[in-house]
């Protein structure tokens, strides 16, 4: 139907007819039959705020856990509600731990120490995680290493070779790679600028210092 000259625009409220009736009028079934309104079923109320968790990013059933119960989900609810969405798919902490630990370590170069750590923080179980983190190989891993070492090197040069050694290991080490890995990537990185590898430390020595 087109619109008349001088009518309502788009996005304009009508004006209801005289009497008060029109499109304000409350039509909630409720009202109608004149039978108070339900109170809402608390496992779709539940399902709801997972639903609404979900949309933004994938989480684990504990971290969905942890948002029911501040929302004042009674446990069985919560239970009952994470275990369907967990039948169906919508919850999977293996794949989701398998999903971090790829994402993570391509992404920011965090080693399996760190990952394990930040699965547990999200409570993934101990042995989703230990699955989860030995799909890193450690060629893999010391390739990471070497790649983090390079692209920080040229912003130490001019420093002592010590304080050098410090920052680019504690570089590796704030990522969660063990000491030993880490002096060694270093050691190998200096020596390619001609670095004499005899003067940089040994990791007891300079975590010591």
């Amino acid at each position: 139907m087109a619109l008349r000259a001088g009518g309502s625009s788009f996005g304009r409220r009508a004006r209801p007819p005289a009497g008060g009736q029109g499109l304000t009028q409350d039509r909630s079934p409720g009202r109608e039959s004149g039978r108070p309104e339900r109170e809402a079923d608390p496992v779709d109320v539940a399902r709801q705020i997972c639903l609404h968790q979900l949309e933004h990013a994938p989480r684990t059933r504990a971290e969905l856990a942890a948002v029911l119960t501040r929302r004042g989900v009674e446990e069985e609810v919560a239970e009952q509600v994470l275990g369907r969405l967990s039948e169906v798919g919508m919850i999977d902490d293996a794949l989701f731990a398998q999903m971090w630990v790829s994402s993570r370590h391509r992404g920011r170069g965090l080693a399996g120490r760190a990952l394990s750590h930040e699965l547990r923080g999200k409570g993934i179980d101990d042995e989703l995680v230990r699955e989860a983190v030995g799909t890193l190989e450690p060629e893999q891993e010391l390739a990471t290493a070497r790649a983090l070492v390079d692209r920080r090197l040229k912003a130490t040069s001019g420093l002592a070779t010590e304080v050098r050694v410090r920052r680019l290991a504690g570089l590796l080490a704030r990522k969660g790679y063990p000491a030993g890995l880490a002096f060694r990537v270093v050691r190998e990185a200096l020596a390619a600028e001609g670095v004499d590898p005899d003067l940089v430390p040994d990791p007891d020595v300079a975590t010591a210092g």
